[in-house]
């Protein structure tokens, strides 16, 4: 703790006249606190026997997750790590996955016994005296799947130990990462807040839309005709703003035909640029059911890419990615694929990769949907799947061969309609 102490000046010996007393001096103080903040991550390892062999230095990894502002994912080396120890080990570390400046932190790395004794296998950095101090990770770049700047143990486990021991239950190991990132905060005097409630503007603009006061544009929509405000639209869309206002704009701008788009869509999409929110799609369309939910939300990921609308398109990737299923994944998959949604298209890949999951949606009209119209995310999802150890890759590659040897590659899209 830090003190300032501000004394009074004192009073000069010469015979001026007196001066009125000095006010009390100000005491002031402060504290800097250091802390972890501590998060736990728990990695399942299944089918250990179908990693094995895999090669010293290849390994299997975690998803990513977050502690304490940071990324980071756990790799696990069935073979080792190290050329010198001849797959004698198996390794396991953590890894930084977020870009930015150094982060020191603190870890535990612990296998579970599995057999209810609780007799785990802990490495761990909490609760030991570091003479110098917390570890400082970087991050060095992703290559070839790989986070760069790592902490961890070569030698973590002998593997014929292992292979006998409680650790192991029905071909499945269980690893539980704790990280603690070291954060430091000075505090002072508090200080009295006012709370200041969120913005309500969406509400205003949202109201303006349904009152269709002072609208100035029409679009006609799959039969379906929807008034709007043309500054409205122009600034929240670039795509609408050049339309609208841009050197190349349609020539009738008070009446516009959009093709290729559902008119529930098209309501769902200027529900969301003058609400900021997605709207009740039972009452939007009257459907009450989960593949309702999913079809609007694939639908209007592709509209709000068309008129570039990103947070609509994250808004949609964050749903499509909790009702991802076995019969819409792959359609879910073509859409990731056709519209770049990189986050998206890794969940879907994860998701047709683990077993049990390849075969059902290899009979769905979707997957057939992905194999016409991206073709070359067949190749992507058969490498993904052998990297996780799906015993059932050889059947993939006989329907990538039959793909290849006479699909039709023009990027078709087929969609149902709502």
């Amino acid at each position: 703790m830090g003190k300032v102490l501000l004394e009074a000046s004192r009073p000069s010996s010469s015979s001026s006249p007196a001066k009125p007393p000095s006010p009390a001096p100000t005491t002031t103080s402060s504290t800097s606190i250091t802390e972890t903040v501590n998060g736990t991550h728990q990695f399942k390892i299944t089918g250990y026997s179908l990693s094995k062999g895999m090669g010293i230095g290849k390994y299997v990894s975690s998803d990513v997750f977050n502690v304490g502002g940071y990324s980071w994912a756990i790799y696990f080396y069935p073979d080792g790590k190290s050329v010198e120890d001849n797959a004698t080990y198996v390794s396991l570390f953590i890894a930084l996955a977020s870009e930015g400046s150094d982060v020191r932190a603190l870890f535990e790395l612990t296998l579970l016994d599995q057999s209810g004794n609780g007799r785990h296998k802990v490495h761990t950095h909490f609760g030991r005296s570091l003479d110098s101090g917390p570890y400082t990770l970087k991050y060095r770049g992703k290559y070839n799947g790989f986070f760069g700047c790592c902490r961890g143990y070569k030698r973590f486990f002998k593997r014929t130990s292992l292979e006998t021991s409680d650790y192991l239950k029905d071909n499945c190991l269980s690893v539980n990462c704790m990280v603690g990132v070291v954060k430091s905060h000075t505090e002072g005097p508090k200080i009295y807040s006012i709370a200041v409630p969120r913005s309500n503007m969406g509400q205003y603009f949202g109201q303006l839309l349904e009152s269709g006061k002072g609208t100035d544009v029409n679009f006609e929509v799959d039969g379906e005709t929807f008034a709007a405000h043309k500054l409205v639209l122009a600034a929240r869309s670039p795509v609408f703003r050049a339309q609208l206002f841009g050197p190349m704009k349609d020539q009738n701008s008070q009446c516009i035909n959009v093709e290729d788009i559902e008119a529930p869509v098209f309501k769902a999409l200027l529900h969301f640029m003058y609400w900021d929110s997605l709207p009740d799609i039972e009452e939007l369309t009257g459907i009450n059911s989960h593949g309702a939910s999913t079809l609007m939300a694939q639908h209007l990921l592709a509209a709000a890419d068309r008129y570039g609308l990103e947070r609509l398109r994250l808004l949609c990737e964050q749903n499509l990615c909790k009702d991802v299923a076995i019969n819409t994944v792959a359609t879910t998959l073509a859409l990731a694929e056709q519209h770049h949604c990189f986050q998206l298209k890794a969940v879907c890949l994860r998701f047709i990769a683990t077993p049990g999951n390849l075969q059902g949606v290899m009979k769905t009209d979707g997957y057939k949907h992905l194999r016409e119209s991206c073709p070359s995310v067949l190749t992507e999802l058969l490498e993904y799947v052998a990297r996780v150890g799906e015993h059932s890759v050889s059947q993939c590659r006989i329907g990538n061969e039959a793909i290849l040897d006479g699909s039709d590659i023009n990027g078709r899209r087929v969609k149902q309609r709502l």
